[in-house]
Order: C-alpha cells, then sequence, then structure tokens
C-alpha cells in the first residue's frame, strides 16, 4: 500500500508539470523569437531578442487573448511609443534617450450629445 501512494504521489506531480506550457524559441535570422504562454496555453508573451537582449516589438496578451501591451526594445532598454490597454483606456508612454519623456492617457468617452 505504502508503494501504491508513492507511486500516485510521483505520477501527480510528473503530471502536473506536463501542463507546465514551456516558451518556444524559433531563431529569425539574427533574431531569437520568443513565445511565452499561459497555463492553458494561449499566448501570454511575444517578442525578440537579439544578443541575449530585448529587442523590436513585444506584445502582451490577457488570458482571452486580447493584446494589452505593445512594447518596443532595443539592445535591452525601452524606447518609441509603448501602448497598454486598461479597463479606463488607453495609456501611451513616449521614451527617449531611454526615459519616459512623455505619458498620455485616453478615456473612451461615453456620454454623447444629441440634440
Amino acid at each position: 500500500m505504502k508503494k501504491l501512494i508513492i507511486a500516485v504521489c510521483i505520477l501527480s506531480v510528473s503530471l502536473l508539470q506536463a501542463q507546465e506550457t514551456a516558451p518556444k524559441y524559433e531563431k529569425e535570422g539574427d533574431l531569437v523569437k520568443v513565445t511565452y504562454f499561459y497555463k492553458d496555453g494561449k499566448v501570454k508573451e511575444q517578442g525578440f531578442f537579439k544578443d541575449k537582449k530585448l529587442t523590436g516589438t513585444w506584445s502582451s496578451f490577457d488570458t482571452n487573448g486580447n493584446k494589452n501591451a505593445i512594447a518596443h526594445y532595443e539592445s535591452g532598454k525601452k524606447v518609441g511609443k509603448w501602448f497598454m490597454w486598461k479597463e479606463d483606456g488607453l495609456k501611451e508612454i513616449s521614451y527617449k534617450n531611454y526615459s519616459i519623456a512623455s505619458v498620455q492617457t485616453w478615456k473612451e468617452e461615453t456620454q454623447i450629445a444629441i440634440k
């Protein structure tokens, strides 16, 4: 009986670890495209590495598959315009010289003027 319980425990741990979805790496020229996943297999984040540093455009997704962020990197540093979708609207963050230069927030207006 003791051996059966140990076998069941080992099998349970193996099955739990098998449910983890490992990142996917693909070589594209001198870049490595990486895709990270949620436990259910849906895409969580996707982007590129060059020389082991974040580079280019990175996109993040919520658990429903909706894009919730777009980011840009250059040699591991934040650059350009980043966009983040939140429940209360869209946020645009601009980077210049690897620092935040400006932040703009847009909120969806729900009031409509009708005459």
